[in-house]
C-alpha cells in the first residue's frame, strides 16, 4: 500500500497540518483502516478510491472514523493531481458527508464545502474556565465556536482538556479577530484524542461564515495559531465555503501490509 504524508495548509514541510494519504485499488477492512491511522498517530489518515471520474474518501483519526476532515481533503487532492495524475486539474470527492470538489489553482487547492451555520449559544462560566479566558460569544454546530477578545489572547491560550471535553461540539475552537488576518483561531479536539490541531479546513466552514458577517466581507485570510501555524483562504458564498491552500509533500513509502 503506497502512502504519502503531506503537510496541508502550508508552502513547506514541518508547517501546517500533516496528513497521511493512502491511496488504493480498494478500502481495505476498517479495523485495518483504523490499525494505519493508529500507527501513523496523525490527527487524520486518508484512504482514497478512484471509481471511474470520482474518487471515494475516507478519513480516520487515531481513534475513530469521521464524517468530515478538510486539510486531509487538500492533501488528498494535492497527492492525485501532483504525485498520481499530474494531467487532473480538478478532482470530486464521494464522502460520508457528500460530494465535495478541489480545484487547483496556481499552487492553491481550492475546496467548496457547505458552510456550518453559526447557531448563538449563551456563553457559560464553564467555557470561560475551560479555556482560561473570557469568552465573549458562542456559537454551536458540529463543532463548539468561542470568540474572544483578542488574537494575543487565542495565541496564548493554554486550556483545560479535561475540561473542553465536557463542553459541546465534537472540537472546541477559539477565534478573534486578527491585525495581519483577518481572523486567527486555534482548534482543540480532546473528544477524539487530539490535544490540538494544527490547521482545521472543516472548522473553518464555522469559522468563516462567523467572521464574513462579522467583518462584513465574503472573502477572508485566517490564520490558525497553533504551534505549526497554517493559512487559509475563505470565500463565503451563500451555503458553501471555499477554503484554499497550498501543501508540500513530506514522505512516499510503501507499507509494508
Amino acid at each position: 500500500m503506497r502512502q504519502f504524508i503531506v503537510d496541508a495548509f502550508t508552502e513547506k514541510i514541518f508547517g501546517g497540518n500533516p496528513a497521511a494519504v493512502c491511496v488504493v485499488e480498494k478500502f481495505p477492512p476498517e479495523s485495518l483502516m483504523q490499525n494505519i491511522a493508529r500507527e501513523n498517530n496523525l490527527s487524520e489518515t486518508a484512504f482514497v478510491v478512484r471509481d471511474g471520474e470520482i474518487f471515494r474518501l475516507r478519513w480516520f483519526t487515531p481513534s475513530t472514523e469521521i464524517d468530515f476532515c478538510g486539510h486531509a481533503t487538500l492533501a488528498t487532492a494535492f497527492v492525485l493531481m501532483t504525485q498520481i495524475d499530474k494531467s487532473l486539474s480538478a478532482v470530486e470527492f464521494d464522502t460520508l458527508s457528500g460530494r465535495f470538489f478541489v480545484t487547483r489553482k496556481g499552487d492553491l487547492f481550492e475546496m467548496n464545502f457547505p458552510a456550518y451555520v453559526p447557531k448563538k449559544i449563551p456563553v457559560t462560566a464553564e467555557m470561560s474556565a475551560a479555556v482560561h479566558a473570557e469568552v465573549r460569544e458562542a456559537y454551536l454546530a458540529r463543532d463548539l465556536l468561542m470568540v474572544l477578545d483578542d488574537a494575543a489572547t487565542v495565541e496564548n491560550l493554554s486550556p483545560d482538556m479535561d475540561a473542553l471535553t465536557k463542553l459541546d461540539g465534537l472540537t472546541q475552537a477559539v477565534t478573534a479577530a486578527g491585525d495581519e488576518f483577518d481572523c486567527v483561531s486555534r482548534i482543540f479536539a480532546p473528544k477524539i484524542k487530539i490535544t490540538e490541531d494544527p490547521v482545521t479546513g472543516s472548522t473553518h466552514c464555522l469559522i468563516a461564515p462567523y467572521w464574513a458577517n462579522k467583518l462584513g466581507k465574503p472573502k477572508l485570510l485566517a490564520r490558525q495559531a497553533s504551534a505549526r501555524g497554517g493559512i487559509l483562504h475563505c470565500e463565503v458564498a451563500g451555503e458553501r465555503v471555499k477554503i484554499s491552500g497550498n501543501a508540500a509533500l513530506f514522505s512516499v513509502a510503501e507499507l509494508n501490509i
